[in-house]
């Protein structure tokens, strides 16, 4: 029974394992299809990508004992030095010999400050370790963010209106040598390579519990799909334009 039920629990989390598979796999793909395509290196730092991604998200989920303890004798030291300036007022209030009304004040005062100064700085401490793990998540995630583009530039001039209108190329035209087969491929591993940049990104929010990390997360899969739809707008009419390049020859 634990067995079938660890089994299930691989469905239910990415593994960066399997997205490492699939890296690979789609390297191989393109090197099969386009070996000197650009877009081959961009996959290559994909995969370099998933390699550190599992020693980054580790780090981030696992506890930082060696700060926790930094934080923990900074706690005390700073207990102590409240105790120290405010053990004397303290001392005086709770043995009842302020006299002076003007004086009780005064050491209500000392305590209370000494009380809210403790909070705040055990406040800070305690989000010390997820503040730094949340930045070093988030350049993580600019990282994936820069990368969506770069995939983004190598399909930008793919464009199919030159297989279907033909066209005249001028000095500045792009290199166009892609047939409708060719173009359709290249830009579906295009849209591969985005929505697992976006895997990645969901893979750092999986296991560290932060709100902003979720929103950072959500808006390079909001990129990554935007930029996915572009793409599959040109396939769409790429399909189209084969589909009646097929009847006019069965015809």
């Amino acid at each position: 029974m634990s067995g079938l039920t660890d089994a299930n629990a691989c469905y239910r989390r990415l593994e960066v394992d399997r997205i490492k598979q699939t890296t690979e796999h789609l390297c191989l793909r393109i090197h099969e299809r386009f070996p000197h395509a650009n877009l081959l290196k961009v996959c290559h730092e994909l995969d370099h990508q998933v390699d550190a991604l599992k020693a980054k998200a580790c780090w981030i989920a696992c506890p930082n004992w060696w700060l926790r303890g930094v934080m923990l004798l900074s706690a005390m030291l700073v207990l102590g030095v409240v105790l120290w300036f405010t053990f004397a007022p303290l001392k005086e209030l709770l043995l009842n010999r302020v006299e002076a009304p003007g004086d009780f004040l005064q050491a209500v005062e000392a305590v209370l400050s000494g009380v809210f100064l403790l909070g705040l700085w055990i406040l800070f401490l305690f989000t010390l370790e997820q503040r730094f793990k949340r930045s070093r998540a988030l350049t993580a995630i600019h990282e994936l963010r820069a990368l969506a583009h770069v995939v983004d530039m190598h399909q930008l001039t793919k464009d199919p209106s030159y297989i279907l209108n033909k066209a005249a190329r001028t000095a500045s035209s792009p290199p166009r040598n892609l047939g409708a087969f060719e173009l359709i491929r290249y830009l579906d591993y295009c849209s591969e390579m985005l929505s697992i940049i976006g895997k990645l990104a969901a893979y750092y929010a999986q296991n560290f519990n932060d709100s902003v990390l979720y929103d950072a997360v959500n808006d390079v899969e909001s990129l990554t799909n935007d930029l996915s739809r572009k793409i599959w707008q040109k396939i769409a009419v790429l399909h189209e334009y084969q589909q009646e390049q097929d009847e006019n020859a069965t015809d």
